[in-house]
């Protein structure tokens, strides 16, 4: 009896057995058959012809302009942001305009957390990286350094170690004009001396350095684009502009100006009427949102392993804040009020570029004027008065 007894037992727990994996043969395969499947697998294998780039802050603002260019172009993207400073409704607007399987992942990690962020590589196949992600205000970069100096210095440290790591061969790096300081000359071409006055310019020239001791030891291809005044959005109005309402006192002029016409606030305040330049206020290269993914893109292209390329990406011409705001009330239609205030801990009088050198080696120039961006800007906040929401 006791044999027979476990006989049954044994026959008993043979068939659970087979029909355990007989079910989980099936979930596999329903699994794998599944659109998320797909999906994963796509973007965690090299596909030849195809790139997959990652974008770090790809729902900011500039981030998501790239984004869409890159996926207009069949680019394989993933974003990759935490929301500090982006917009998830920009990634909304992204992925219902490229749903298809292995287009777009979008994935919520921190830069600076070394085990998410050596995961993501892990798991992902990255051909290369755009990297946007930052907090870009010099004001609040005088009031917060520490934390300038860990989310843009820091951050670029644990990511090139992760790119070094996986393998990854290619960055295009987002950086700006503010690690020239003020210059004696005017324009600014790239081999004009380093040297800012504020930790929002001074971080990322210790990203830069760091990026570009490492590829001294590296078969890296490395672009550098060091860019001006951002304005303008998606001249299909697709995406466009809209910082957090506890951010636009340290944002961008142009956000200031359509929230002064759209009468969000009562007028636009201009810091600083006493600066060495013809009118008094600051001189600025503004640079539309559209050229400068234009100029990213064509970075990429032309990358080379164990090359550097560094690049001043701006119109080469500079507008004063009182030229900017003229051009902003043309194209607005509203007679904005202005206020003039004391100058902003940490701004310089006059920055404007010299593109020659991108003009001669990529092949890009600028194509807006100021006030066709600021049109194309316009219309979108115009039909988005909540942003995103």
């Amino acid at each position: 009896m006791d044999f027979v007894a476990v006989s049954k037992q044994r026959s008993n727990i043979t068939r659970r057995l087979i029909l355990a994996a007989g079910l989980t043969a099936i979930c596999f395969l329903i699994f794998r058959t599944s659109p998320g499947f797909s999906s994963f697998m796509k973007f965690s294998q090299h596909e030849p012809g195809v790139t997959h780039v990652l974008v770090t802050g790809g729902a900011g603002f500039i981030g998501a302009h790239a984004t869409l260019r890159l996926l207009k172009d069949s680019y394989r993207v993933t974003i990759v942001d935490n929301l500090s400073r982006g917009n998830m409704g920009a990634v909304k607007v992204l992925q219902e305009l490229f749903p298809e399987p292995g287009r777009l992942q979008f994935i919520y990690a921190d830069l600076g957390d070394a085990v998410a962020v050596n995961k993501i590589f892990k798991r992902n196949a990255f051909d290369a990286v755009m990297h946007f992600a930052a907090v870009a205000y010099v004001g609040e970069s005088t009031q917060e350094p520490l934390r300038y100096y860990h989310n843009i210095t820091s951050n670029t440290l644990l990511l090139v170690k992760a790119m070094a790591t996986h393998g990854v061969k290619t960055l295009i790096y987002s950086s700006t004009c503010a690690t020239y300081g003020e210059p004696e000359k005017m324009p600014i071409t790239e081999q004009t001396p380093q040297a800012p006055i504020n930790p929002y310019g001074k971080a990322k020239k210790m990203a830069e350095d760091i990026i570009l001791d490492f590829s001294k030891t590296s078969d890296v291809a490395i672009m550098i684009l060091r860019y001006f005044n951002v304005i303008g959005s998606d001249p299909e109005g697709k995406l466009g502009e809209a910082p957090r309402p506890e951010l636009r006192e340290q944002g961008r002029i142009s956000g200031a100006c359509f929230d002064a016409a759209r009468g969000i606030i009562p007028g636009l305040k201009i810091r600083g009427v006493d600066y060495n330049t013809p009118d008094g206020t600051c001189i600025r290269d503004y640079i539309d949102v559209t050229d400068l993914i234009d100029a990213h893109v064509k970075a990429l292209e032309h990358a080379k392993p164990s090359k550097v390329g560094i690049y001043n990406v701006g119109t080469g011409k500079g507008s004063s804040v009182k030229q900017f705001v003229e051009a902003c009330k043309r194209a607005t239609g509203v007679d904005i009020k202005i206020e003039y205030l004391t100058r902003r801990p940490g701004d310089y009088a006059e920055v404007y570029s010299d593109p020659s050198n991108i003009r001669r080696e990529l092949n890009w120039i600028a194509r807006y004027t100021l006030e066709e961006s600021l049109s194309i800007a316009w219309r979108w906040q115009k039909a988005h008065r909540n942003g995103y929401n």
